[in-house]
């Protein structure tokens, strides 16, 4: 186990290195000057050049890239180029809006996929079974920033149940969470329905029914248990995406998150801001993967570690 978890370490460093390295290029080769965002047009040459010097930004791109792995080695994520303030007091100000946003969406998720997965399973080739599968189908294919916005004419300016915009209390939490839950939940009901189905003929669920045991223990008892590892994979994937910032959903509902953070970064040029983000995204998929195999483990016992 500590083999393999140290494998594990050293994979996710490459990763992660890799994904800084090329956004720190990308970033550096967009047009766009981070000084003329910040002085505007009408600045003076001496004033651009003065401020491109403590910026750092008159040095070559070389060494500007060692100093940023340098920086990361000291876990230093440094200063933003528009506040000037510690990239990572900016980042922990919008990380638990994005941890509250992302936590909400996935248990609506869950809460709507598992009922909906299991009853179309259980009724396969029903009318039950193909509204289901209508509606996830519905669900997947509406974008974001179409559904967000609807959700905000109809409950925020026609029926005035909930805010247009913000993070203002648990009624402006209701409609990011439903426009991100509605997309999870599409996938994770078809999901939760093919995996019921792939163990519905086995034997322990024959068994299972020969003793007597009604449908409902059989399903979520014994179907569901063992239908859980390609369930949590796809959980995992979501889940990394979301906790790196839902970047459409928290932008039409101006949602202070990490992903409405990287969107005005970037608009501003503001690299180290930029950086940071997708370091944090990279870190959150890498370590929801790693979280995942452990769970996988705990889910299903015949699964052992090996390197």
């Amino acid at each position: 186990m500590f083999s393999l978890l140290l494998t594990r370490l050293v994979s996710a460093l490459v990763v992660v290195l890799g994904v800084c390295t090329l956004v720190f290029l990308l970033i550096h080769l967009v047009p766009g000057d981070p000084v003329e965002a910040m002085l505007g047009e009408n600045a003076q040459v001496a004033d651009r050049e003065a401020l491109r010097q403590a910026l750092g930004l008159d040095r070559p791109l070389g060494e500007q890239y060692l100093a940023y792995l340098q920086r990361l080695a000291r876990l230093d994520l440094g200063l933003s180029f528009q506040d000037r303030r510690p990239v990572a007091a900016i980042l922990g100000e919008r990380l638990p809006a994005t941890l509250e946003l992302t936590l909400a969406a996935l248990g609506l998720a869950l809460l709507l996929a598992l009922p909906l997965g299991v009853l179309a399973a259980r009724h396969r080739g029903s009318p039950l079974d193909s509204g289901a599968m209508g509606l996830s189908l519905v669900g997947i294919s509406i974008p974001n920033f179409w559904l967000g916005p609807l959700l905000i004419l109809v409950f925020s300016l026609w029926l005035g149940w909930t805010p247009v915009s913000g993070r203002e209390g648990p009624a402006s939490l209701i409609l990011p969470a439903l426009t991100l839950g509605t997309g999870m939940a599409a996938i994770l009901a078809r999901m939760v329905r093919g995996s019921i189905l792939e163990v519905l003929g086995e034997d322990y669920v024959r068994t299972a029914r020969a003793k007597g045991l009604s449908e409902r223990r059989v399903l979520w008892g014994h179907a569901l248990r063992n239908a859980w590892l390609p369930i949590l994979t796809l959980i995992g994937l979501q889940l990394g995406g979301l906790l790196g910032g839902a970047v459409i959903t928290e932008t039409v509902f101006a949602w202070p998150g990490v992903g409405s953070l990287l969107v005005e970064a970037i608009q501003s040029r503001d690299y180290p801001v930029v950086q940071a983000c997708v370091l944090l995204v990279s870190l959150s998929y890498v370590f929801v993967n790693t979280l995942t195999d452990l769970v996988y483990s705990w889910v299903d016992p015949r699964i052992h570690w090996r390197s």
